[in-house]
């Protein structure tokens, strides 16, 4: 071995961390060597965040310890993971949307000119660091008018800036976009040549395989192993995630789609970034018995569609009807008790209330219904058996059952209980958007089969999806959209991941 491995840059020894309900981690062991990429693997819920939340400050474990370089250390809060070069990028970012870049990234170590913030030297050091690790930003542009990839930039940025080498990525990946994923595997390749080590909280099998040099695995708070990536494999590191082989084909019995559920004419909105369409006329149906998939590159009128359908935004024209019946100005509620159910982009502005209780989210679309409510009084009584049915059937991980407050829920057990809400509805159209975005390799297997299984039931679905992967599985019929048009319907057996990708991108297929 190596003479610089023979102290590991960072041990963690036997950590165990407790919460109400729970041991989120039990015992665990975890070594980082200096100049690697080590993924840290394990289905939602196992106890990956937590555990670099210890080695970050945010939480102190009950037991175990920590050392840098052979030493024993002490991190009781991010500054003094701060002082020993140990920065984190959080699953949801923590920025102020209405600062600047700039003052995002120097927040807490502004750079001082007789007691006044020196933005231009600070401005100076950042378009270097932007240069020098290839991470270019408008330094000047606010938090809320950028993207989510350049977001997370600005994170590696802060970062770098304050001379971290120890780099945590809390699942980097859950909110981008496919070639913003290539661009951010190429980004943490570039900081190992310059001597940075890097933690990546996963649970993409794909990805792992790709970018880092060891995994350690992690199953219900418990410790399984470390192993090295290029001697393992996807479904040696699946069986190690999930405790059991998991299925990565799909079984899908033909079904002859019945009548229109769904049905859109000419639906136009106007981008609120510039004169584009961000609909431009778009007509589209979808049948009983059938997944329509609509594929294309995030920003070409997705978000745009699904607030359309669910009510959340007004188009300024075109008509959409469900059931036979007009949807135009029914209010999101009446949209629900007509039929619609609605797995929402992002869980939590649209999905979730996260200081409720896991019980009362769950019933945020029937609590008006009995026996949820009498006589317009709500019987509590029925949101606990209600939620402890669902989080039962859903496999959703919590600490105190229906009680767990749903902030302090891994972002994929969020998003399961959103699922286990909307299938619960029973209704005959389903929107669903980002359907398994944060979801581990276990959870999408059961989760698509849930969705094949509404399909059987005669459903209808509408899945948008930036994962080509998945919208290929799972459709019957693909709609490719581009700046706002439906482009190209295509059938996915007669079809290719390549041959969808040339008209996501606008351009003509010549297969």
């Amino acid at each position: 071995m190596k003479k610089e491995f023979e102290h590991p840059l960072i041990e963690m020894v036997g950590i165990t961390k407790k919460f109400p309900g729970i041991i989120a981690n039990d015992n665990i062991f975890l070594s980082l060597r200096k100049g690697e990429i080590h993924a840290l693997l394990g289905e939602n819920g196992a106890g990956k965040s937590t555990l670099m939340s210890v080695l970050f400050g945010l939480y102190q474990a009950e037991a175990g310890l920590i050392k840098k370089s052979g030493h024993i250390v002490s991190i009781q809060n991010p500054n003094d993971a701060n002082k020993l070069g140990i920065g984190m990028v959080h699953q949801h970012f923590k920025l102020v949307e209405v600062f600047t870049v700039l003052d995002n990234i120097i927040l807490g170590s502004e750079p001082l000119k007789r007691g006044v913030i020196n933005r231009k030297q600070a401005k100076l050091d950042l378009q270097k660091l932007s240069s020098d690790y290839g991470l270019s930003v408008d330094l000047d542009a606010r938090i809320e008018d950028i993207t989510v990839g350049m977001q997370q930039r600005v994170e590696i940025l802060k970062m770098l800036y304050r001379k971290n080498e120890i780099l945590i990525f809390d699942e980097p990946t859950a909110v981008l976009t496919p070639q913003e994923i290539d661009e951010l595997m190429q980004i943490m390749r570039n900081l190992i040549k310059e001597n940075k080590s890097i933690l990546f909280i996963t649970h993409k099998l794909q990805e792992i395989m790709a970018v880092s040099d060891r995994v350690t695995v992690l199953r219900k708070g418990k410790f399984i192993g470390t192993v090295e990536t290029k001697e393992t494999s996807i479904p040696e590191l699946s069986k190690m995630m999930v405790g059991r082989d998991v299925e990565f084909t799909i079984q899908k019995e033909a079904i002859k789609p019945g009548k229109v559920v769904l049905q859109i004419n000419d639906l136009t909105m106007t981008s609120s970034r510039g004169k584009k369409l961000a609909l431009d006329h778009i007509s589209l149906d979808v049948k009983e018995g059938e997944i329509v998939g609509i594929a294309g590159i995030e920003g070409n009128g997705q978000s745009e569609l699904a607030y359309s359908i669910s009510g959340l935004m007004k188009p300024d024209r075109g008509s959409i009807s469900l059931l036979g019946k007009s949807i135009d100005g029914l209010t999101i509620r009446q949209r629900t008790d007509l039929g619609l159910a609605h797995i929402p982009e992002d869980r939590h502005k649209y999905g979730l209330i996260l200081d409720f209780p896991l019980s009362y989210n769950l019933a945020l679309k029937k609590y008006q219904k009995t026996p949820f409510s009498h006589q317009g009084l709500i019987d509590f009584k029925h949101f606990d058996q209600h939620a402890t049915t669902l989080i039962e059937h859903f496999d959703v991980r919590t600490s105190m059952g229906s009680k767990t407050e749903t902030r302090s829920m891994s972002g994929g057990n969020q998003q399961k209980a959103i699922i286990a809400r909307e299938l619960d509805l029973n209704s005959p159209f389903l929107l669903s958007v980002q359907l398994t975005r944060g979801l581990d390799v276990g959870a999408i297997e059961y989760i698509h089969e849930r969705l094949l299984k509404q399909r059987s039931l005669k459903k209808a679905i509408l899945l948008i999806s930036l994962e080509l992967e998945e919208i290929m599985k799972l459709s019957d019929r693909i709609l490719v959209i581009y700046e706002g048009k439906i482009v190209k319907e295509l059938d996915p057996k007669k079809t290719s991941t390549e041959e969808i990708g040339i008209y996501m991108a606008g351009g003509k297929s010549h297969a």
